[in-house]
């Protein structure tokens, strides 16, 4: 497999195969977000549509990165998000890097969303499709994301069957600026365990694919078959 892994600016073309990474936060919020129910998730372009479609659908649930704000459900918090109840619901997702990445490919053929948490299933999804070439997307610091980078080196690995110690990785992330800010409260709507959830490894057994639906990028769970397998090939 022909891996690139690229910074959002780095995007001159649509990749055929794309894997957005965001550990800290939004796709590891994203797999929460379907753990507790929700049906999709809707990648919004600015605050503004998050709010637009929220006012058109009332019943959506829409959130983003950063302190509490009107008009917002909630925040980008793996923490704070894991006690809500999304049974069934939409949610509305904004954010600074994540979303931006998805949306910065949303013409390719296929593009997976991935945080530490749906690591081994997204690798599975590359592996059963035989993706002869894909784009990493490091979605934080301009690509220079170290938590970003290490996880989509990681998926790269178990992606062409490669056994991987995933500790180095997950050392990586942990002791990235993201990692740390979130720790020292430099980001607002954090929660206390919100660090130690992005480094869960394989906490779901879903992988995430978006897709164009009526103009919007909507984000939704994608079964993984045979995934009681775990991280071994």
């Amino acid at each position: 497999m022909d891996a690139r892994f690229l910074g959002i600016a780095e995007l001159v073309e649509a990749p055929s195969v794309a894997v957005v990474v965001d550990v800290m936060r939004a796709f590891t919020v994203a797999g929460w977000a379907f753990a507790q129910g929700a049906e999709k998730i809707v990648l919004a372009e600015s605050l503004d549509e998050a709010l637009a479609l929220k006012a058109r659908h009332p019943d959506w649930v829409a959130l983003k990165d950063g302190p509490p704000a009107p008009g917002f459900d909630a925040v980008n918090s793996p923490g704070r998000l894991r006690s809500v109840d999304l049974g069934g619901r939409t949610v509305v997702q904004k954010t600074t890097a994540g979303t931006v990445g998805a949306l910065a490919v949303k013409e390719a053929a296929l593009v997976l969303c991935a945080g530490f948490v749906v690591a081994e299933a997204t690798a599975r999804v590359l592996r059963t499709r035989e993706c002869g070439s894909v784009t990493f997307v490091v979605t934080g610091e301009e690509g220079r994301a170290d938590e970003d980078l290490a996880c989509a080196q990681y998926i790269a690995e178990r992606a062409v069957g490669a056994e991987v110690d995933a500790a180095e990785f997950l050392r990586r992330a942990g002791e990235s600026r993201a990692a740390a800010e979130l720790a020292e409260g430099v980001r607002e709507g954090v929660h206390p365990d919100d660090v130690a959830l992005c480094l869960e490894l394989d906490r779901f057994p879903f992988a995430m694919m978006a897709a164009l639906e009526d103009s919007l990028m909507v984000l939704r769970p994608y079964a993984v078959p045979s995934l009681a397998g775990g991280t071994s090939s």
